[in-house]
């Protein structure tokens, strides 16, 4: 989810996204919390939401050569006030930042402990808590601490991972048709750096998996359970990581950056620490902090997460049910599109735009891991067998969504790599041409597509986002509401997020964005809203 400078293009082709306040975690791997004002303009997660905009890339009436040259000037003066997050924190973004570090590890721990002490219920704890029947202290007390053996798990687990991640060139791309890997290149920074990135996520994801299924059936090195059987041991280890990464973030934009003039300071303890220095950080030549969080070890972990669920179940009850098998499955179909994905995940906001801070430092390690998981989590303590007809709605509901996401993203993607010199749908897009004004009153044109899923809604990608959503959270039968954490948490998201966008579309493109609302009145139900 790219930054929009001048001279760039109307909207990237990311997932899951467009120019957020929330951390990217807060959804992945995969979203962000909230708002936090204008400040910054941020991601989502985790796996990545796309832009509102489906516009072509800017331009203007000039030679190739000379466009390039002046949209390179543009981009540097833009940069200087547009870039990443806010050089000022106004006392909006301040109070949500603080409140966010204060509640969000908070949060976490509530939804863990209410699944190990009280059965998923979220409203027992408060109601003990209130009554009188149990104090703060009685819950600490009964909350497994952090043991050597999570310990140890946990760091062979981020070593693993570094390793896979530095060590082992992709080879994956050498023979998987279509998919692109190896080293590729990132978007140009507001420095005018162009970093290279090593592409081998879903390699990586590949080598764990067999590992991981070549134990469960030949090695037996450890139980398939043992994410399950340590999951709050790990939780602090997993804090501890994020804590000391945003830490050592911070310390390093203070006094080693990568790029001096790829850093940003407010002046502002808690915003710095929060939002982050540095664009992108780095050691080495290839250890890229953003890359390397966002995608790795929390998302690699997703898919392992769900297996030790499931391993759980059978360990407890004697079977995997139905549901736990749909979440599985469908959550593993998301994870590996992000994988697939991986190098055009590097023009996303997530790389081109965010800042490494603690919302990326633990959210990745911490949030995206814990709470996006739970409905694996609570199918251990509340086996669901959906019926067979209810087992196929849930699934075709899944698969409907994520094919809208693909293939909405295809399309817009097709729209700007061709130039509108393609097919949506059988015949040739339409579309609405925009204009808007450079910092240095240079004017650029954009052409915003109306046809295909872009002419059912502005925001269909996360229509079909919010299916899949929903999917995960109705395998959960409708017991307790702690599954529907996800779904209630990425409609508020994705909701705010649709109004901010299309503010920012307005302040852009002025009344031709009115034409462009006028073609497509629907936001992300057609006909309803």
């Amino acid at each position: 989810m790219a930054w929009r400078g001048a001279g760039g293009s109307a909207a990237p082709i990311g997932r899951r996204g467009g120019e957020g306040a929330g951390p990217s975690w807060a959804g992945g791997t995969r979203s962000g919390l909230g708002g936090l004002g204008e400040a910054r303009p941020g991601g989502d997660r985790g796996l990545r939401r796309p832009p509102a905009e489906n516009a072509m890339p800017a331009h203007k009436e000039k030679n190739s050569e000379e466009r390039n040259h002046k949209n390179i000037q543009n981009d540097t003066q833009a940069s200087q006030v547009q870039w990443g997050r806010a050089w000022e924190v106004d006392w909006f973004s301040l109070a949500s930042i603080l409140f966010l570090l204060m509640f969000a590890p908070l949060t976490v721990y509530y939804f863990i402990m209410s699944c190990d002490q009280y059965q998923c219920s979220l409203t027992d704890p408060l109601i003990d808590l209130l009554m009188g029947n149990k104090h703060l202290s009685d819950i600490w007390n009964k909350t497994p601490t952090l043991t050597y053996t999570a310990a140890g798990i946990y760091t062979i687990w981020v070593a693993f991972q570094v390793i896979l991640y530095m060590f082992v060139p992709d080879f994956c791309h050498k023979f998987l048709p279509g998919y692109v890997g190896g080293v590729q290149e990132g978007a140009v920074t507001p420095a005018g750096v162009v970093n290279k990135y090593e592409i081998n996520g879903l390699q990586a994801w590949i080598i764990t998996h067999v590992l991981w299924f070549a134990n469960a059936y030949y090695f037996h090195w450890f139980s398939p359970t043992i994410i399950f059987d340590n999951w709050i041991p790990l939780l602090w280890c997993a804090n501890i990581l994020g804590y000391v990464v945003s830490t050592f973030a911070m310390i390093k934009g203070y006094f080693f950056p990568t790029n001096a003039k790829d850093c940003k300071f407010t002046g502002n303890f808690f915003y710095d620490y929060m939002m982050g220095i540095e664009f992108n950080p780095r050691i080495g030549k290839w250890f890229d902090f953003k890359l390397f969080f966002n995608g790795r070890p929390g998302i690699v972990a997703w898919t392992l997460i769900n297996l030790s669920y499931a391993a759980k179940q059978q360990e407890l009850y004697g079977q995997v049910t139905n549901s736990m098998i749909l979440v599985n499955v469908l959550q593993g179909i998301y994870v590996l599109d992000f994988f697939w994905n991986e190098a055009w995940y590097l023009k996303t906001i997530d790389i081109c735009h965010d800042h490494f801070g603690w919302y990326l430092g633990w959210g990745d390690c911490v949030w995206l891991p814990y709470l996006y998981t739970l409905q694996g989590l609570y199918l251990v303590y509340h086996p669901v067998q959906l019926s067979t007809a209810s087992a196929i709605g849930v699934l075709m509901l899944g698969l409907i969504g994520y094919y809208i996401f693909r293939m909405t993203n295809h399309q817009k993607d097709l729209f700007r790599r061709t130039n509108g010199n393609c097919r949506i749908w059988g015949k040739k897009p339409e579309y609405i041409e925009c204009s808007y004004m450079s910092v240095d009153g240079t004017k650029y044109y954009s052409k915003l597509m109306i046809s295909g899923f872009w002419g059912w809604a502005r925001h269909f990608n996360y229509t079909g986002d919010l299916m899949g959503s929903l999917a995960y959270c109705l395998a959960c039968g409708f017991e307790h509401i702690l599954p529907y954490f996800y779904i209630i948490y990425m409609t508020i998201l994705l909701t705010h997020r649709c109004i901010r966008d299309e503010h920012r579309c307005f302040s852009k493109y002025g009344k031709d964005w009115k034409l462009y609302t006028a073609a497509v009145p629907y936001r992300l139900i057609p006909g309803v809203f």
